[in-house]
C-alpha cells in the first residue's frame, strides 16, 4: 500500500469512527441499479465517462448506425443500393443532430468532431 493509500484509508476510518457517515441519505436503502447493466466491466467507465460529457446510450447507438451505413456505402458498388443507403444516412444523420441539439451541443465544431472521433475509434469500433 502505498503513501496515498494509506492517507485515504486513514481519513475513511476517522470520518468513520466520528459518525460522518452516519446520517447520508439513503442509508440503509439498496442501492439504485445499476444503469449500466450489461455493459462489460471493461466497457464501463468509457460509458461513464461519455454519459458524463453529456453523451446518452442512443446516440451513441445511432452514432455506431450511422458508422455502419457509411461503412457500407465505401464497400458498396451497386448504385441504386448507393443512393439508398445515403437516404438512410441523412435520416440518422438529422436524429442524431436532434439528439444534440437537444442538449445545445454543436455538431459542426471541427474541435468537437476530432474529439467524438477519436472516442468512437477508442470505444465503439
Amino acid at each position: 500500500m502505498d503513501r496515498f493509500e494509506r492517507m485515504t484509508e486513514e481519513k475513511i476510518r476517522k470520518a468513520y469512527e466520528e459518525g460522518a457517515f452516519d446520517h447520508l441519505p439513503g442509508a440503509g436503502k439498496p442501492l439504485p441499479p445499476d444503469s449500466l447493466q450489461g455493459i462489460p466491466d471493461d466497457l464501463k467507465m468509457a460509458y461513464r465517462m461519455m454519459k458524463n460529457a453529456g453523451f446518452s446510450p442512443d446516440e451513441m447507438n445511432v452514432k455506431k448506425e450511422i458508422m455502419s451505413i457509411e461503412d457500407l456505402i465505401r464497400h458498396s458498388e451497386d448504385k441504386m443500393e448507393k443512393d439508398e443507403l445515403k437516404k438512410e444516412l441523412n435520416q440518422k444523420l438529422a436524429e442524431y443532430n436532434r439528439l444534440m441539439s437537444k442538449k445545445r451541443m454543436k455538431t459542426n465544431s471541427s474541435v468537437f468532431r476530432k474529439y467524438q472521433d477519436q472516442i468512437e475509434d477508442k470505444f465503439l469500433r
